[in-house]
């Protein structure tokens, strides 16, 4: 390995330190409405993530902010010496992608089908220290 690339490694290896993510994958809610509620925590602290998603009155929220509480769970066994108070956490990054569809057929008048289809969607939230930031 040259000394650039040697260099470019241990920079990434340093940046994934300062962040933490967690996955839920498979949700069986729709994409579209898992992301009005992701829209309310993108770049917030973590700590009004937290208020906002306890206090949302939509089924996704309680979905998010478990998965929040999971993230912040990696990133404290990622710094054990760091203490959470001090660190000053935000959400750096919130994705909603389409999962997979359960394709299932309704009957509709004069014989005829209509198709309905059961969404759910992968989220991936990253949160990282407002200190350290680069990006």
């Amino acid at each position: 390995m040259g000394v650039r690339k040697r260099e470019k490694a241990d920079q990434t290896k340093e940046a994934k330190k300062l962040v933490a993510f967690a996955k839920l994958n498979n949700c069986p809610t729709s994409p579209r409405k898992m992301r009005l509620v992701a829209d309310l925590v993108r770049g917030e602290k973590v700590e009004r993530a937290l208020h906002v998603l306890r206090f949302s009155s939509k089924e996704a929220s309680r979905r998010l902010e478990k998965l929040l509480l999971s993230a912040i769970a990696n990133w404290q066994a990622k710094n054990e010496d760091a203490n959470i108070e001090e660190a000053d956490l935000f959400v750096k990054e919130i994705r909603v992608d389409g999962g997979s569809m359960l394709k299932r057929l309704r009957p509709a008048p004069q014989g005829r089908a209509h198709r309905i289809r059961k969404r759910s969607n992968h989220v991936t939230i990253v949160i990282g220290d407002n200190k350290n930031t680069q990006s």
